[in-house]
């Protein structure tokens, strides 16, 4: 080795941790060495990351997705009940509002009375006012993709 281009070693150099103040003594180049943590008050080594990371918890947060996922189930549950009920509400039918509003006036509240119109054929659904041939087609193609049977007199 060349001489005088290394830096001096201590072989006992003191080392200090200023967060919990442990000392302990190893190999540098400088004589005394201060740390801001070390593995005696690192949360990783003492357990504490895993409190700050998990405040909510694996088995609250297990409980949380599978309450929201009931809720899903249930929410299809109660579509797939109403999928060919007649009591379900004509606002369902997605129609624009000058239409439905023009069915409530005329005392068309569900679905069910929608179809009794329609068995009357076409044209008593067209003298509701307010109520249009498009506003029509609309509402077929939405009873047909809900699973509604239409009457015979409606085709």
């Amino acid at each position: 080795m060349k001489k005088d281009i290394h830096p001096t070693y201590y072989p006992d150099a003191k080392v200090v941790c200023s967060s919990c103040g442990k000392t302990w003594t190893t190999g540098s180049t400088k004589k005394e060495i201060r740390l801001d943590l070390c593995s005696n008050c690192h949360p990783f080594f003492t357990g504490e990351a895993q409190r700050l990371l998990d405040t909510e918890g694996q088995v609250d947060r297990f409980y949380k997705k599978l309450s929201a996922r009931q809720a899903y189930v249930d929410q299809q549950k109660v579509k797939e009940e109403l999928k060919g009920s007649p009591e379900r509400s004509i606002a369902d039918l997605g129609l624009p509002t000058r239409a439905t509003e023009a069915l409530k006036t005329a005392g068309i509240e569900n679905v069910g009375q929608f179809l009794e119109k329609l068995a009357q054929g076409n044209d008593a659904v067209l003298a509701v006012p307010g109520f249009g041939q498009a506003s029509l087609t609309a509402a077929k193609k939405k009873l047909r993709s809900l699973g509604y049977e239409l009457p015979e007199a409606a085709m």
